[in-house]
């Protein structure tokens, strides 16, 4: 790897006059014929101490950075379009940026961040080593090329957070009820394997309960992201995170779960005040249903061919944050199904922004916000390339989603790090 790196600066310096005075820019607008890897063009330029621009709102939020012939390798290499201009033309691009009058920003990426996804590495599938069900981010990361590590309960609990810049929290349960898949699936092997690994790792970590386990790691991830970090969630772990932390000290799971009743005043007892995103909410009390709470905009009444959520276009001058975490070439996306397909609205704090919602449907699908130092994005649903993804479905094969607008959501996230701050404005 420092090789690699050293013969990149290399071929910089040794670049001809023609490319020392140009810049490659890979647009992302609808000309691009691969924009998830273009993510991971954009993440290997950083992973190579060189700095790139993102431009917001600029053909869909295109990317540039020096021109050298590595990097110009490297895009044929991973068949993603871009376009070498002269400095000029591209001096003449960020004079039009800085126009007051045009909602756009040039945001300088300084550093490829580190990145975690918190996911088991036990055998869930009969007959295989993995979950069964897939995890949309580590799909768009491994097709993007864009490295990760993995870490799971015990490597949160002996505090390896602090290594990373950004976490990603996908199909997980946080209150200790197994996900609720008793009802369906409590005889299934895998149901029973996860079963059996949790309570050992909570016995193992000095928990009699898998909900304190899982309380445990809550509050290690609220540290980390109180302490600057970045955490993503989808499905879930967007819900299920915040109930565990308004349910701390109240038994809210069934015997099923837990081997005791649960607190006959959970509800009452719960305490908003420790939520990221969410209060007011309802618990959901039958415990053999597949729901948390009515976080969850559960029932929808939204068909499948109707089923899509506008993305919020916020000020890229005024707003930076928000307006990296929409970027996309289509503000119109398609919807999605999981476990959380959507938020209820009314559950939502006023301290959160919506970035994505289904207004005849009255419900939220992506959220934003700040807790401490840090920031937290949650983001509904399951896999946004497959609608109704469903326990032992095939993994997703992103080849045949290049281009997809839901996926691009879950990169902006994986970028947002590396940007340099700014000062708000507001």
């Amino acid at each position: 790897m420092v090789l690699r790196k050293l013969s990149i600066l290399f071929l910089l310096l040794c670049a001809t006059t023609v490319a020392r005075a140009s810049t490659i820019l890979i647009p992302m607008d609808d000309k691009q014929s691969d924009h998830l890897k273009a993510y991971g063009i954009a993440y290997w330029v950083l992973s190579n101490e060189i700095d790139a621009w993102w431009l917001l709102n600029y053909r869909g939020g295109s990317f540039a950075f020096t021109h050298s012939r590595a990097f110009e390798r490297e895009c044929l290499t991973r068949g993603v379009k871009y376009e070498v201009i002269p400095d000029a033309q591209f001096n003449a691009i960020l004079a039009e940026i800085a126009d007051p009058e045009r909602n756009m920003d040039a945001m300088k990426l300084e550093k490829a961040p580190k990145i975690a996804v918190y996911t088991p590495e036990f055998n869930f599938r009969e007959g295989s080593k993995v979950q069964p069900w897939d995890d949309a981010v580590t799909l768009v990361l491994t097709y993007a090329e864009i490295p990760y590590e993995t870490v799971y309960d015990d490597e949160v609990l002996k505090d390896r957070l602090a290594e990373f810049d950004w976490l990603h929290l996908h199909h997980e349960d946080f209150t200790g009820q197994h996900g609720r898949f008793y009802r369906s699936f409590h005889t299934a092997d895998w149901y029973r394997r996860q079963v059996d690994y949790l309570e050992e790792t909570a016995a193992r970590n000095g928990f009699e309960k898998v909900s304190q386990l899982k309380l445990a790691v809550v509050k290690k991830v609220r540290e980390f992201v109180g302490g600057g970090g970045f955490m993503f969630a989808m499905c879930s772990a967007t819900d299920s995170y915040d109930i565990a932390l308004a349910a701390d000290g109240v038994d809210i799971c069934a015997p099923y779960y837990d081997g005791d009743a649960i607190d006959p005043n959970a509800q009452e007892k719960l305490d908003f005040s420790r939520t990221f995103a969410f209060e007011n909410f309802k618990l959901q009390r039958n415990p053999l249903e597949y729901e948390f709470s009515d976080i969850d905009h559960n029932p929808r009444n939204v068909s499948q061919d109707q089923d899509y959520f506008t993305l919020f276009e916020y000020s890229a001058k005024w707003d930076p944050v928000p307006t990296m975490l929409t970027q996309n070439h289509n503000k119109t996306v398609k919807g999605f199904m999981g476990q959380t397909t959507a938020f209820r609205k009314s559950t939502i704090k006023s301290s959160v922004l919506i970035l994505g919602e289904n207004k005849p449907a009255d419900e939220a699908r992506y959220l934003h916000g700040n807790f401490g130092e840090g920031f937290f994005s949650f983001y509904a649903g399951h896999d946004p390339a497959d609608y109704r993804h469903l326990v032992n479905d095939p993994e997703t094969d992103l080849s045949l989603h290049p281009n997809s607008p839901g996926y691009r959501l879950i990169l902006n996230n994986i970028l947002f790090p590396a940007a340099k701050k700014k000062k708000r404005k507001t």
